[in-house]
């Protein structure tokens, strides 16, 4: 057994305490039994090692959790080093425990086993992606990107956020250059980019707990995977800089999708599209062996975006399947005298746009229309929609996640409206804008 300072831990208003292998701090730091091998500075925890709360642990060489080892962290845990897990990361405070890897040299996370962090902190700047992650790790309430980016990519990793979990901080220096897997219904931003660039995509999950999705943006030419030359008629010009892969891991719900747009690595032509032509949405199909429309309206940045980094504009619409994503050129439909979308309300009471007015909408009472946020979750649905009794008046109608008669925020949303003439269903999608202050 090596006898030496393998922990540094300090408590709250304490002097610091140096805490050796195999033994049990006054203050209730659990440390489980220890080894490690002579000729190589890693240490292997094959017990229980506990952090309470406000206790501080810092770790200055790699640390190596084995099989049998339990590392629960309800306090404050620095690692300098690299970190591996075969055994399990955890944690029992659901309000506490916070894990920083803020290495002096990159660092490596890997193990066999999926390591449950409750808050994590990425903040390391030796090199621009200091942390090579190999393995699953799960956030369940923040990870703070404050610096470098971690490469998820080329060894294969994945990183969770959980149901309530969320993230703060991203930005070109900061995010995942590989795979993200959100679950449950909330809302979400994922931090993804490749190479040097922060490039999110957005949705929402849907209302069902179970939902799990995954993806990755990659800054190449999806020709490489699919080519260009089999799309639909309709699409004149693929992206051929940058795609999205998303993947439906489980659940059985159609998400609001919204690809980001950058000038950085968007091609010019998507920025600035000619009045008869349009950006959409574009997946690659299996079943069919092409590129297919998906639709889409664009839009300015997102309303109320924390970081507003990563994209211009963005790109949105409900698609139907999942795989592989990026944006395309089509021609714009010439617009039918069918019906007239007045794409502003502003419920005060003036008598003016205090609706969301569709005119001709009575002539097509087989219809139905669904208002979405710019995060994806639905904030109203009728069937039937009318000039009359039948209209959205900027509340939400209570079926989704905002409650009833809930005064819906100032901003930019998101409309899908189908109509049958009687010779066909027809579908109008864009945005309309609510004004409540």
């Amino acid at each position: 057994m090596k006898n030496n300072t393998f922990y540094k831990v300090n408590k709250q208003k304490d002097t610091d305490r140096l805490i050796k292998s195999g033994s049990v701090c006054s203050f209730c730091l659990l440390i489980g039994l220890l080894s490690s091998q002579e000729s190589h500075a890693q240490f292997y925890n094959k017990g229980e090692v506990t952090v309470q709360d406000n206790t501080i642990l810092s770790v200055y060489e790699d640390y190596d959790n084995t099989t049998s080892g339990t590392f629960t962290n309800n306090g404050d845990v620095y690692i300098f080093k690299d970190w591996n897990n075969d055994g399990i990361v955890n944690f029992d405070n659901q309000k506490n425990g916070k894990t920083s890897f803020v290495g002096e040299t990159e660092q490596q996370i890997s193990g066999g086993k999926t390591a449950e962090f409750q808050n994590i902190i990425f903040d390391n700047l030796t090199s621009l992606m200091p942390f090579q992650l190999s393995t699953s790790i799960s956030v369940n309430n923040l990870a703070d990107f404050k610096s470098g980016i971690i490469d998820a990519d080329t060894k294969n990793g994945l990183v969770i956020f959980e149901k309530e979990a969320f993230h703060d901080e991203t930005s070109d220096l900061s995010f995942v250059d590989g795979k993200v897997q959100k679950i449950g219904t909330n809302n979400f931003e994922f931090p993804v980019g490749d190479e040097l660039y922060y490039r999110p995509s957005y949705h929402g999950a849907g209302a069902k707990a179970e939902n799990v999705y995954t993806t990755q943006y990659f800054y190449q030419n999806s020709d490489i995977k699919h080519s260009h030359a089999l799309k639909e008629k309709t699409i004149q010009k693929i992206n051929d800089s940058e795609y999205w892969t998303v993947t439906k891991d489980q659940g059985s719900e159609n998400i609001i999708l919204s690809l980001t747009i950058d000038s950085r690595t968007t091609p010019s032509e998507f920025l600035n599209v000619s009045s008869n032509k349009k950006v959409v949405i574009v997946r690659w199909d299996d079943a069919l062996g092409q590129w297919v429309s998906e639709g889409g309206d664009v839009s300015d940045k997102m309303p109320g975006a924390k970081n507003a980094v990563g994209y211009t504009q963005l790109l949105t619409s409900q698609v139907r399947g999942y795989g592989m994503f990026t944006m395309a050129i089509v021609e714009e439909e010439i617009p039918d005298n069918e019906l007239t979308v007045y794409n502003a309300v502003s419920p005060n009471g003036d008598g003016i746009n205090d609706n969301f007015h569709i005119k001709g909408i009575d002539q097509y009472p087989d219809n139905s229309i669904e208002i979405y946020n710019r995060w994806g979750v639905k904030v109203y649905d009728a069937k039937s929609y009318n000039e009359t009794d039948n209209m959205f008046r900027g509340y939400s109608d209570g079926r989704a996640t905002i409650n009833r008669n809930e005064k819906l925020p100032t901003g930019t949303y998101f409309y899908i409206l189908k109509y049958n003439t009687g010779k066909k269903v027809k579908e109008k999608t864009g945005y309309l804008y609510i004004n409540n202050q």
